[in-house]
């Protein structure tokens, strides 16, 4: 099963044990095939309205920063309740804030 984790932005300023730590979390889920890609976000980005024929494209940002998605992680795990165990580490790594987890339909998911 796959799904996406999303971190929202938020106050915290990273440091030195944080990137370490990190880092050792990520070389540890990819080495067991858990982690397929992970990475940061742009805080503005385009949006794409389709009414009709007509596609309307904004540049953002569009919501106040600490509701904007500002990082993500897509992994592969057996079930739900592992994804979330894996959204606690992380959580436990990165400090106060909010993260997402939302199952992935498709071929692969």
């Amino acid at each position: 099963m796959r799904f996406l984790m999303t971190a929202l932005a938020d106050d915290n300023k990273p440091d030195e044990k944080l990137f370490t730590e990190m880092a050792k979390f990520i070389d540890e889920t990819t080495a067991a095939g858990i982690l397929l890609a992970t990475g940061g976000l742009e805080a503005g980005g385009v949006r794409l309205t389709s009414a009709g024929d007509e596609i309307t494209v904004t540049d953002g940002p569009f919501t106040e920063a600490k509701e904007a998605v500002a990082g993500f992680a897509l992994i592969e795990v057996r079930s739900r309740e592992e994804a979330i165990e894996l959204g606690r580490r992380f959580r436990q790594i990165v400090g106060d804030g909010v993260s997402v987890i939302q199952q992935v339909y498709g071929p692969q998911g």
